[in-house]
C-alpha cells in the first residue's frame, strides 16, 4: 500500500514543468517564454548525474523500493569516493524509505546528511523531511516494529523539533517546529512546558503571523496551572500580566476569547481568596501578626472582592481594627471603582482601529 507520505516525497523530486517522458530520458528540460520545453542538459549515460535522475524518475513514478535499490547499490560503491553527489544520494534514499512507510529507518540516512553534509542544498531538504516525520509523530503515528505500528514515538517527534529550531534558527522552517512542538503541549495539558515553548516562541518569532494565538494560547497554559486557593497563586499574577498584554495588542481578540475584565474580575477574587486561606492559615498556628498582616495586604491589594469583605469582617472579629478603620477603606475602594480601567480605555480607544486578525479562539485546559 502506498504510503501516506508519498506526495510529500514526490513533490520534493518533481521538477515544476518536466514530463513523464522527460523524467524517462533522465534529462533536464526548462519552458521557453513561448511555452515549449526544451532540453538543456541530458546527463552522461553511467554517470552520476544520470543516477540520481533514474533515482528521482523511480520515486517520481510510485517505485520507491526499485529507486532504494539503485541507490543502496551505488552509495556501496561510492560512500567514501568524496562524490558530490553523495549528499542528494542519501537524501533521496531516504526519501525512498520514507515513500514505502518507513520514516525510521528514512531518519538515519536525513541525519547523516545534517550532520555531514550541512553546507550543501540537501540540508534544508532533510530538515523539511524530519519535520514531516516529527509532526507525524507527535499526532500519534507509532513506529514499526516487526512489521507492527505499537512503539510511542512522540518524544522522537519532540526531539526532532526542538533539533531543527537548534540547526536552522530565525527560518521559516525553525518558526514551524517551535510552535507545532508548543502546540503539541498544550494539547497534551503539559502546562509548564507549553508556557515555556510560547514564552520561547514570541521571543525568537516577534513578528510572526501566529503572535496572537501564541499570546493567547500561553495565558489559558498559565491560568491552568493555578490549581486552587490552597496551592501556589504566582500563576494568576503571570497570568493577569499576560491578559493585559494580550488585550493591549489585541483587543478584538481578547474580547472574542474571553480575556476580558469579567476574567481579570474572577482572577482577581481566586487571588484574594488564596490570600484570605492564608490568613487562616497563621490563625490556626496562632500567629496573629502573619494574619493580621495578610488580611490587611488582602483589603489594600484586592477592596472590590468577596474575600476583602470577610477579611475586614474577620479583622473586626479579632479584634485588628475597629469600626473607625472600615471607612476609609470602603472609601478607597469606592474610589478604586470609580476609576476606568486599563483594559476598558484600551478597548474605548481601539475602536474601529483594533486588529481584527482571523485568530482560532482556545479552550480554557483547565
Amino acid at each position: 500500500m502506498r504510503s501516506p507520505i508519498l506526495p510529500l516525497v514526490v513533490a520534493g523530486v518533481a521538477l515544476a514543468g518536466t514530463t513523464g517522458a522527460a523524467l524517462a530520458q533522465s534529462s533536464t528540460f526548462e519552458l521557453t517564454p513561448e511555452g515549449d520545453l526544451v532540453q538543456v542538459e541530458a546527463p552522461a549515460p553511467g554517470s552520476d548525474e544520470a543516477m540520481l535522475a533514474e533515482a528521482r524518475r523511480l520515486l517520481a513514478e510510485g517505485e520507491p523500493g526499485r529507486a532504494r535499490s539503485l541507490l543502496s547499490r551505488w552509495i556501496e560503491r561510492n560512500q567514501r569516493s568524496g562524490s558530490p553527489a553523495l549528499p542528494e544520494a542519501y537524501r533521496l534514499r531516504g526519501d525512498a524509505k520514507l515513500a514505502a512507510g518507513e520514516e525510521f529507518s528514512a531518519l538515519y540516512d536525513y541525519e547523516l546528511v545534517a550532520k555531514q553534509y550541512s553546507g550543501t542544498d540537501q540540508y534544508v531538504i532533510v530538515l523539511e523531511r524530519e519535520l514531516e516525520i516529527a509532526n507525524r509523530y507527535i499526532r500519534g503515528l507509532r513506529r514499526r516494529f516487526l512489521g507492527i505500528r505499537f512503539i510511542n514515538a512522540a518524544d522522537m517527534g519532540e526531539e526532532l523539533l526542538v533539533r531543527i529550531q537548534e540547526r536552522l534558527p530565525q527560518s521559516e522552517l525553525a518558526e514551524r517546529a517551535g510552535m507545532e512542538l508548543a502546540d503539541y503541549y498544550y494539547r497534551e495539558r503539559r502546562l509548564e512546558l507549553a508556557d515555556t515553548a510560547y514564552d520561547l516562541f514570541l521571543q525568537n518569532y516577534p513578528r510572526s503571523t501566529q503572535r496572537a494565538k501564541a499570546m493567547r494560547r500561553r495565558v489559558f497554559a498559565t491560568l491552568a496551572l493555578f490549581k486552587g486557593p490552597k496551592y501556589d497563586a504566582s500563576p494568576l499574577t503571570d497570568a493577569r500580566v499576560l491578559i493585559e498584554r494580550f488585550s493591549a495588542s489585541y483587543p478584538a481578540d481578547a474580547r472574542e476569547a474571553g480575556l476580558d475584565e469579567a476574567l481579570l474580575s474572577r482572577i482577581d477574587e481566586s487571588g484574594a481568596r488564596h490570600m484570605f486561606n492564608s490568613a487562616q492559615f497563621y490563625i490556626r498556628r496562632s500567629d496573629a501578626v502573619s494574619a493580621a498582616y495578610t488580611l490587611r495586604r488582602l483589603v489594600r491589594e484586592h477592596p472590590r472582592t468577596a474575600a476583602a469583605s470577610e477579611a475586614m469582617e474577620l479583622m473586626l472579629e479579632k479584634g485588628w481594627i475597629d469600626e473607625a478603620s472600615i471607612a476609609p477603606l470602603e472609601a478607597a475602594e469606592e474610589a478604586e471603582a470609580a476609576e476606568p480601567s486599563d483594559a476598558t480605555e484600551a478597548d474605548a480607544d481601539a475602536g474601529e482601529g483594533a486588529d481584527d486578525t482571523e485568530t482560532e479562539v482556545a479552550e480554557d485546559p483547565s
